[in-house]
């Protein structure tokens, strides 16, 4: 990077030093002494270049407020152009007066030619300080959106990892118990069994990257899931469906409905003695003018109160993968009324 740093500042105060040596030679003003003068200062300009790099990196002017930034961005060449052109001066005088230079007499600049010549390294520098600064915050902001993209793609990684490990041990453990009762007791029951845990599986992996997935596709594995729980719960777990007109079509975040009833079974029928209902109700209701929202209300027997988010119905992953659906507007309301724990979902379909 430093060796093409610096031949970038080659090729631009090299090719400055040969255009004003082009113009002196239209003009016919060639000398030792304004050749010497333009070595001096294409030299000088890669010199104060370098050193605004490493001041402003040192500095760190791009992250300075809007004026401050300014105020260097101004002074800073200003002040370096002008130590130039000093320098310019003692250096043309001495050589002059060694005799290794020669310098006309009437081409000697004056005090308004000297500013004049001061503005011209300034500008001459503010060029390349714009252009620099122009490239910074091109490589800053690559070098975001590259950040950005790979946080995203670690998150989804992340989340998909997540997602596949938080399939329901206990779940899984007492299907494949189960499982291996019924393949000796009911071999039709147990291929169904088979049938339906494969399905709860694929929709898992499937669809656990996913931002929407149709309402239909999460009914059909819930029902599935249920059908599961149901013979190792047996007539502990008893299930009571509403399904409002209409919802052909809609889209929900992935395994929204499936966390809510996991989380109706294992903090409300496991812990009920005797077991109880689980009530699902999904419908379509008015919204706001012009539109329309999708309702979505498990409830369990069971209790609730503040601190339960945490020991209960996982409030904290529910409400990160509505997040993470985006665009949905979801309202997530939990109450409590004789003895039955309700969380209802309110978003767009």
């Amino acid at each position: 990077m430093s060796i093409h740093r610096h031949a970038v500042q080659a090729l631009v105060w090299g090719g400055w030093w040969l255009l004003s040596l082009a113009l002196v030679r239209v003009y016919n003003q060639a000398n030792s002494g304004l050749l010497f003068i333009m070595t001096v200062v294409a030299a000088g300009c890669w010199l104060a270049s370098e050193g605004l790099r490493a001041w402003a990196l040192r500095g760190r002017w791009l992250d300075l407020p809007p004026l401050r930034l300014v105020a260097r961005l101004l002074l800073a060449p200003l002040l370096l152009a002008a130590l130039i052109q000093v320098a310019v001066a003692l250096l043309t005088a001495a050589t002059t007066s060694l005799g290794w230079v020669s310098v006309p007499p009437n081409a000697r600049p004056s005090w308004g030619a000297r500013t004049g010549y001061i503005m011209n390294t300034t500008f001459m520098l503010w060029l390349w300080l714009a252009a620099w600064g122009a490239g910074q915050f091109f490589t800053r902001w690559r070098q975001g959106e590259i950040a950005r993209w790979q946080a995203e793609a670690a998150k989804r990684a992340l989340e998909l990892d997540v997602l596949r490990a938080q399939i329901n041990p206990h779940f899984l453990f007492n299907a494949l118990n189960n499982l291996r009762a019924l393949i000796a007791e009911d071999p039709a029951r147990a291929r169904e069994m088979v049938t339906r845990l494969s399905a709860v599986l694929r929709h898992t992996l499937a669809h656990s990257a996913s931002e929407r997935v149709p309402l239909a596709d999460e009914v059909a594995v819930v029902r599935d899931h249920l059908a599961i729980e149901q013979i190792h719960l047996e007539d502990r777990l008893r299930v009571d469906w509403h399904l409002g007109a209409g919802l052909d079509g809609a889209q929900v975040p992935p395994m929204v409905l499936q966390l809510l009833v996991e989380n109706a079974i294992k903090h409300g029928i496991a812990r009920t003695p005797g077991g109880g209902e689980i009530g699902i109700a999904i419908a379509r209701e008015p919204g706001r003018v012009g539109e329309q929202r999708l309702s979505i209300a498990v409830s369990n027997p069971g209790h609730w109160g503040p601190g339960a988010d945490g020991t209960g119905l996982g409030l904290a992953h529910l409400r990160e993968r509505l997040a993470r659906a985006g665009g949905t507007g979801a309202d997530c309301q939990i109450t409590e009324d004789a003895g039955r724990v309700t969380v209802r979902l309110s978003l767009t379909p």
